[in-house]
This record gives C-alpha cells, sequence and structure tokens, in this order.
C-alpha cells in the first residue's frame, strides 16, 4: 500500500511540475508580443549618405524594425516595437550620429566628423509633424 501511495504522489508531482512549465512558458510567449508602433518625425541632413547613415542608425537601436528617411522632407518614418524601445531613444540615436532631429540636437563632435556633404545648415526646416503613423490597437489591453 505504501509502494501505491508513493507512487501516486511522484505522479502527482510530475504532473505539477509539468503543469508549471506549461503555465511559465504561455506567460513568456504573452509577454514577447510585439507592440508595433510607427511614427514621423523631422531630421536635418542633406544627402543619400545622410540618409544611409540616418536610417542605419535607426535601425540599429534595439526594437527598431524600419526606418526611413526622406531627404526632401527631412523626415524619417520609424516602426519600432514600443516594448522594447521608446521615440526619445531612436531620436538619442540619431542624434548622437551627428544629425539634429526635432527634439534633439546633434552630438557636435559627431557632426564635425560627418563628411563635407553632409554637414548640413542647423537652422534648416524640418517636418515637425511628429505624428503617430500607426498604433498596433492591441497595445490598449490595460
Amino acid at each position: 500500500m505504501k509502494k501505491v501511495i508513493l507512487s501516486l504522489a511522484v505522479i502527482a508531482t510530475i504532473g505539477l511540475l509539468s503543469y508549471k512549465k506549461t503555465v511559465k512558458n504561455e506567460t513568456a510567449t504573452v509577454s514577447n508580443e510585439m507592440q508595433m508602433m510607427t511614427l514621423s518625425f523631422g531630421v536635418r541632413g542633406n544627402c543619400g549618405m545622410c540618409k544611409n547613415t540616418i536610417e542605419k542608425t535607426a535601425n540599429k537601436v534595439e526594437g527598431d524594425a524600419n526606418a526611413t528617411w526622406d531627404v526632401d522632407q527631412k523626415k524619417v518614418d520609424v516602426s519600432f516595437d514600443a516594448a522594447k524601445t521608446n521615440e526619445m531613444e531612436i531620436h538619442n540615436a540619431i542624434a548622437a550620429s551627428g544629425y539634429d532631429t526635432d527634439k534633439v540636437a546633434s552630438d557636435l563632435n559627431a557632426y564635425g566628423n560627418l563628411p563635407m556633404c553632409c554637414q548640413y545648415d542647423h537652422e534648416m526646416e524640418l517636418n515637425n509633424s511628429d505624428e503617430i503613423l500607426e498604433e498596433d490597437p492591441s497595445n490598449h489591453n490595460h
């Protein structure tokens, strides 16, 4: 009889541990869902080399999915995972690479190291739309 009770206790313990592991994995899956957000803001620059640097810099920010800078409109459209980064981290990264955004002035040392064709006028007009282009409606699960 003791063997039967001991066997049932072992089976119950294994079942409970298995259940906890399943619940833990399901929780991790839910918390790792992406919260994609797309917005647009102004960035100063002049040419195709600026475009390349601005886009590469923004795309290196953790959680950034895609950035496209428009040389004529002086604005960048950025899609990013709001669970991993935020708008100001992207502004700060671009400014650290030498480019003014509509919220953060460029790092002057980085600006001075830009190629001559990329050294823009700091008074240049920006697209200051700072608009949210789209937000995933699943972000509002509060």
